[in-house]
């Protein structure tokens, strides 16, 4: 037997308010998404920074006493410090890069003769494996691959300019934000807990979200902090490798700070970015003379196992309190997600759930 369900013209705007409301929402997220993301970034990079912050401030602190002006100075000179290395870094790796890989391409005839025994070497290799005219083969291929280049680059060459001054752009927003967030976060912050808090200054609810928004700030600092640490400490070890190397087999000396660098740089990428650098290194060793590079690859393996198991362990200690296992798999979500920040960022982002999971008890009891 049918039943009639009756209701008023009220609940039943208010019945179909609330899913309206929740699709203009996420309409509105969905087209806000790239500029909620370069907010995200430059708030990541303020708190990144804020051990640095507070080492100047403390500098400041002991040669010129205590002033409330020192916290806003010594967050200019903390990001201008960080923008300076890395464009040391820019204009240091890049020329390099762009000169070693000339000079292989000017040099290849000559390497191609010695390494390889030239065009004669690489067929009797081939013959070996069973390919007749291996030569033609790798003619062949690299024909249709240089042709392909061609074809894509003259596509999508319009497309490449505004993509790039898109990225200029997002990079000049991405270092204004966070250096605001460096100057004026702090207050906001403050402003923000004693709006809410009101009069009642003992707002247990008030306490436990400060006190778990203080200590994900903590997870991404210490993180940040400690991975730059292990990075240099990377970078200072493949920079000697290359050194050694270069007075054993005679290339360039100048070689060694621009891959230590590299090294460096890509180090601070979770999981993978050691292997991207130690894998740029070879390369640019392997235009320069192929056997160094193959010892720089068997000798910075080598140091990989050391420093994974025993010096990033040391430096970086418990900070963050979580299990390999799920290092790895919030590294891989972050990177299917968003890609390589998401990778960068996964660890960060589940040393905070660590702190929720944490605090769930207390959050639990505010219900009750």
């Amino acid at each position: 037997m049918a039943k009639k369900i009756e209701t008023d013209l009220r609940t039943f705007v208010k019945f179909w308010l609330v899913p309206i409301g929740i699709l203009v929402v996420l309409f509105l997220i969905d087209k806000a998404i790239v500029g909620l993301v370069i907010i995200g970034i430059s708030i990541f990079l303020a708190l990144a920074l804020k051990p640095l912050v507070h080492k100047v401030n403390n500098f400041f602190t002991r040669h010129f006493g205590r002033d409330k002006k020192h916290q806003k100075l010594s967050a200019v000179f903390a990001y201008l410090i960080v923008v300076l290395v890395i464009g040391a870094i820019i204009s240091i790796v890049g020329p390099v890069v762009v000169n070693e890989t000339a000079r292989f391409i000017q040099h290849f005839p000559e390497t191609f003769e010695t390494t390889l025994g030239g065009w004669d070497g690489v067929n009797s290799f081939g013959r070996s494996i069973g390919i007749g005219n291996l030569e033609g083969e790798i003619t062949n291929a690299v024909s249709g691959l240089s042709n392909d280049m061609l074809s894509v680059l003259g596509n999508n060459l319009i497309s490449s300019v505004s993509g790039v001054a898109d990225i200029i752009m997002k990079i000049v927003l991405i270092l204004v934000l966070t250096l605001l967030f460096l100057l004026e976060g702090p207050n906001m912050v403050n402003t923000f807990w004693k709006g809410i808090s009101g009069e009642d200054k003992e707002n247990k609810s008030v306490s436990v979200a400060k006190r778990i928004v203080s200590k994900m700030a903590n997870v991404v600092s210490i993180y940040v902090s400690r991975q730059v640490v292990v990075a240099i400490t990377d970078g200072c070890a493949a920079a000697v490798m290359v050194l050694v190397l270069s007075l054993i087999f005679g290339f360039s000396q100048s070689l060694a700070l621009p891959m230590g660098m590299i090294t460096m740089t890509f180090y601070l990428i979770p999981m993978f970015g050691q292997f991207i650098g130690g894998t740029l290194v070879t390369l640019i060793l392997l235009f320069s003379n192929p056997v160094a590079g193959l010892t720089f690859a068997i000798i910075y393996i080598v140091y990989s196992q050391i420093e994974n198991n025993v010096i990033s362990p040391k430096i970086q200690g418990d900070a963050l309190k979580l299990k390999p296992l799920l290092i790895l798999c919030a590294v891989t979500i972050g990177m299917y997600m968003f890609g390589l920040l998401g990778a960068i960022i996964a660890i960060p982002i589940a040393g905070c759930i660590r702190v929720l999971v944490e605090e769930y008890p207390n959050i639990k009891a505010l219900r009750d």
